[in-house]
């Protein structure tokens, strides 16, 4: 049997003709363009290997990965956020046959074919003269020590196969901010396709831009973390950006602090709601509008288990499985039916909405007694100030390096709006204990984001700890 998804992906590009697939730097790529894409990459790829895409939002990677696929080769999505030996090691753990990339000055000599995407895009074109039975990605985890672990799809894009199609009121048009390389930019990009819309991609995040270009091209449908949301939010072109076009406002990556979201649903109006997955389980629970309605208290909730689905709560850990699964980790046993750990503290409600406390790693262990305190919980406790913008709460070494201490980074609403003081007398007067108020605050004017728009705390902790050891209980 043939498969689902590249029978719906060509059916799409095949039917679509001169309707705009891609808009990007004012140049339109209609399906049918993109279909002779497909056909000329095809051509200059092999059969059943594995192919490695090391490229930015363009047209032509996820069309790659598309002709990849339809030779039966298993693609490997080389992270945008990913640091180089991190980079080398995808490569090398994957088994990589073929390499496709923008800069082959980037990539030392090995034993893998390097070519680039001008040189495929140059070839005659070439029908697929058979479709496989199924599509395999690989999307690499952010390896800190050793090779990342590579984590294997299949089954999840003939799920979307079955999932997505055009609506019935019109083509709509998705704003692509994540990179394609990424699991939210592929689906995102992928999910476009099969409903027979356009998708206008941006190279990176730039709140203006993102701005523009939803007044421009009356976007419908876009995915942004919390991060970049607080941003365009808090732009200062947002009040006079006619946004009403916005049908689909989706939230991703780390839960957005409740006043934060609360400030989103008044800016955008009832489109804005919360998904919460990760790479190896990309949906598992959603929130939307409708539901954060007249209930404030939800606004802290990630939403619900999505059908096909299961989650439970272990030791204060949330276990997940069902049919949004990966298949497994390249080089190990598939997953099957087993239960994935996903590194987030959290709990249920009793009606079955899911809270998120924190990430596992970043649970702070201070005071004499080793109590634990979830940096979420006070960050959006903290988040509630209206002189606060954004905030970062993290462990730094105790006194004598023993235990931990909690620290804050704050961004103002403006510069010294407020002072340390005020920050700790915020905690102070939500938590009624001490163990909850930061020891130290920093004022910026910015957080760090990772290439995909998280906080990035490990660079905020980095300094902190050099020297130390950190154990977490």
């Amino acid at each position: 049997m043939e498969s689902l998804f590249l029978t719906r992906v060509l059916d799409a590009l095949r039917s679509g003709g001169d309707e705009v697939l891609f808009v990007q730097d004012g140049v339109e790529t209609g399906y049918g363009q993109a279909l002779d894409l497909v056909r000329r990459m095809y051509a200059g790829l092999p059969e059943h290997g594995m192919v490695a895409i090391d490229a930015g939002n363009r047209p032509e990677t996820v069309l790659l990965q598309i002709a990849a696929q339809l030779r039966g080769s298993t693609v490997l999505l080389v992270a945008a956020s990913a640091s180089s030996p991190d980079r080398l090691a995808a490569i090398e753990a994957a088994g990589v046959t073929t390499l496709v990339t923008e800069q082959p000055s980037d990539w030392p000599a090995g034993d893998a074919r390097v070519t680039t995407l001008d040189d495929l895009v140059g070839r005659d074109g070439t029908d697929p003269a058979e479709l496989p039975e199924s599509v395999t990605a690989i999307f690499p985890t952010g390896g800190t020590t050793g090779a990342p672990k590579l984590i294997r799809h299949s089954g999840i894009y003939d799920g979307m196969a079955h999932i997505f199609a055009p609506d019935p009121a019109g083509p709509g048009r998705t704003l692509l901010v994540a990179p394609m390389t990424h699991m939210t930019g592929n689906a995102t990009v992928l999910g476009a396709i099969l409903r027979r819309e356009s998708v206008v991609l941006l190279r990176g995040f730039d709140a203006g831009t993102v701005l523009d270009a939803i007044a421009e091209h009356r976007i419908t449908t876009l995915s942004l973390t919390p991060a970049r949301l607080a941003a365009v939010v808090d732009h200062p072109a947002m009040t006079s950006t006619d946004v009403s076009s916005v049908r689909q406002l989706s939230l991703g990556a780390a839960p957005l602090p409740p006043r934060r979201l609360a400030h989103a649903l008044e800016v955008f109006g009832p489109v804005v709601g919360q998904g919460y997955g990760l790479t190896e389980a990309p949906m598992i629970a959603s929130i939307s509008a409708a539901e954060l309605g007249g209930r404030p208290e939800r606004l802290e909730s990630v939403g619900r288990i999505v059908p096909g689905m299961e989650a439970r709560i272990d030791d204060g850990e949330v276990l997940v499985r069902g049919l949004a699964m990966m298949a497994g980790y390249h080089g190990s046993a598939p997953i099957g039916d087993g239960w994935l750990r996903t590194g987030d503290l959290g709990r249920f409600d009793d009606e079955g909405y899911l809270y998120l406390l924190d990430r596992a790693n970043d649970v702070i262990i201070t005071g004499e007694h080793g109590t634990k305190v979830y940096s979420t919980v006070v960050e959006n406790a903290l988040a509630r100030h209206p002189l606060i913008r954004s905030v970062a709460v993290f462990g730094v070494p105790g006194d004598g390096g023993e235990g931990e201490r909690v620290h804050a980074v704050v961004v103002p609403v403006a510069s010294g709006a407020l002072s340390a003081e005020e920050v700790r007398a915020q905690a102070r007067e939500f938590f009624g204990r001490e163990h909850f108020v930061p020891s130290d605050v920093d004022f910026t004017d910015a957080l760090p984001l990772t290439a995909i728009g998280k906080v990035d705390k490990r660079a905020l902790r980095e300094p902190f700890w050099a020297g130390h050891r950190r154990h977490i209980a």
